[in-house]
C-alpha cells in the first residue's frame, strides 16, 4: 500500500480531487484504468485505512471476512478492497462486515457495473454506489496543461474559446485521452492489455459456464466493431456461425456492455428485455484509433460516450432522417442530434454536432464542446 501511495500522481484528475468526503460504505465501479485505485488511495491519506486487492493470491487464499476482520483487529479504521469480485462470495462477506463493524469504513471497487446487481445480501441498501466515468476532455486538457477549465452545458452556452491549442489537445484526446495512464506511455499496448484482462479475467466471473468458443466469439465481435462502418450485429447469423443460442449471445453482449467493452445505443422507446440495440459502439471510443477503426463510426461513438459518461441518456432516433441520437438531459426536454463531419447536413435534428468547426454557430455545436460536461 505504501508503494502505491508513494506512486500517486502529483496532478490528479479533477473527478478525484472534487470529492470532499466518502461515505462509510462505498462500492466504486468504472472502466479498468480509469483511476479507481488512485481515487480511493487519495481519500485514504491521513487515515488508518489499509489497501487490499482481492486478486492478490495471498489474499484470495483467505476468506474475505477473515482477512478484513484481522485488519480491523489491528486497529485500522477502514479498508479498501480492490477488484472485489475476485473474492469468493464477496457480497455476503461485505454485508457481514458492514453489519458487524458499524464504526469502520469499507470501500470496495470493481470494473463492472454488474457488481452490485450480482451481489447477494442486499448490498444496495448498505453500500453507496459511485461510478467513475472515463476521463473527460476537460479533465484531459487540465492534466496536460495544468490549467483549470470550467464545466458547462454546451446546449446552453460555450464559455471556452476553441483556439488552435484546444483543438490540438482534442485531436490527442480522441487518440489516447480517456484514461489517466496516457501519461505513462505505450497507450495502445496498455489498452490492448485492458481489453484482454477484461475478456479473459473479468467476464468469466459474471457468466456461468463460459467456454473458449464464447471468448473467441467476443473477440470476433471486437474485431467486427473495429472495422465496421455500420455498427450493427445480426443475432441469427452470429448464432448460426458460432453454434450458440440466442439467450447465451444476449448474455455475453449484456456483460460486455456492463464491463465497458461495448456501448449499446437502443432505439427510442425500445423496451425489449433482450436487444443488440440499433447501434453498437466500443465503450471507450479510443479503441477505434488503437484498432484502426472507421473514422465516421469513431466520431459517433465519441459523441455518444461523452454524452452518456456525463450522465445523459442517449438513444437512436426511430426515423433516420430525423438525426442520429435522442439525448435526454436531467430535468430538461429531450433534443435530437446529428453528428457529422465536413460533408453532411443537419437533417431534421435540433442540433448539429460538427467535427470540423472550432466555434458554435446557432444550433451547430463543435464536437469538442461535449467533452466539458463533467
Amino acid at each position: 500500500m505504501q508503494r502505491r501511495m508513494d506512486a500517486l500522481p502529483q496532478i490528479l484528475r479533477p473527478f478525484t480531487a472534487a470529492k470532499r468526503e466518502l461515505p462509510r460504505a462505498l462500492v466504486l465501479t468504472g472502466h479498468r484504468g480509469a483511476g479507481k485505485t488512485t481515487f480511493l488511495l487519495y481519500h485514504a491519506r491521513g487515515r488508518r485505512i489499509l489497501y487490499l486487492s482481492a486478486d492478490n493470491p495471498l489474499i484470495s487464499a483467505i476468506p474475505l471476512y477473515e482477512a478484513v476482520t484481522a485488519v480491523f483487529m489491528y486497529g485500522y479504521e477502514g479498508v479498501i478492497i480492490d477488484e472485489v469480485h475476485f473474492a469468493r462470495e464477496w457480497s455476503i462477506h461485505l454485508k457481514a462486515l458492514y453489519d458487524d463493524f458499524p464504526d469502520r469504513a469499507i470501500w470496495a471497487s470493481d470494473s463492472s457495473s454488474l457488481v452490485l446487481r450480482k451481489g447477494r445480501g442486499d448490498l444496495s441498501r448498505r453500500f453507496v454506489p459511485l461510478s467513475m466515468p472515463l476521463l473527460s476532455f476537460r479533465e484531459y486538457a487540465s492534466l496536460v496543461t495544468g490549467q483549470t477549465y470550467p464545466t458547462f452545458d454546451p446546449f446552453d452556452k460555450i464559455p471556452v474559446q476553441g483556439d488552435a491549442r484546444l483543438l490540438e489537445l482534442f485531436r490527442a484526446y480522441r487518440k489516447h485521452g480517456t484514461r489517466p495512464f496516457f501519461q505513462e506511455g505505450a497507450f495502445g499496448e496498455r489498452m490492448m492489455a485492458v481489453l484482454e484482462k477484461t475478456l479473459h479475467s473479468d467476464i468469466p466471473f459474471f457468466i456461468p459456464r463460459i467456454t473458449d468458443d464464447n471468448i473467441r466469439l467476443m473477440n470476433a465481435v471486437v474485431g467486427y466493431l473495429a472495422k465496421s462502418a455500420i455498427p450493427r450485429l445480426h443475432v441469427r447469423s452470429l448464432c448460426a456461425d458460432w453454434n450458440i443460442g440466442a439467450e447465451k449471445l444476449y448474455q455475453l453482449l449484456f456483460v460486455m456492455e456492463s464491463v465497458g467493452i461495448l456501448r449499446v445505443i437502443r432505439k427510442e422507446r425500445d423496451t425489449k428485455a433482450q436487444s443488440v440495440g440499433h447501434k453498437l459502439f466500443f465503450g471507450d471510443p479510443v479503441y477505434y484509433d488503437v484498432l484502426g477503426g472507421d473514422p465516421g463510426t469513431a466520431r459517433e461513438a465519441l459523441a455518444a460516450a461523452m454524452l452518456e459518461e456525463a450522465g445523459m441518456t442517449v438513444t437512436a432516433t426511430r426515423h433516420e432522417p430525423d438525426g442520429d441520437f435522442v439525448v435526454t438531459r436531467p430535468g430538461k426536454e429531450a433534443v435530437v442530434l446529428e453528428v457529422e463531419g465536413p460533408s453532411k447536413g443537419k437533417k431534421n435534428a435540433d442540433y448539429l454536432i460538427r467535427d470540423d468547426t472550432d466555434i458554435p454557430a446557432g444550433t451547430t455545436i463543435p464536437l469538442w464542446a461535449l467533452g466539458f460536461m463533467y
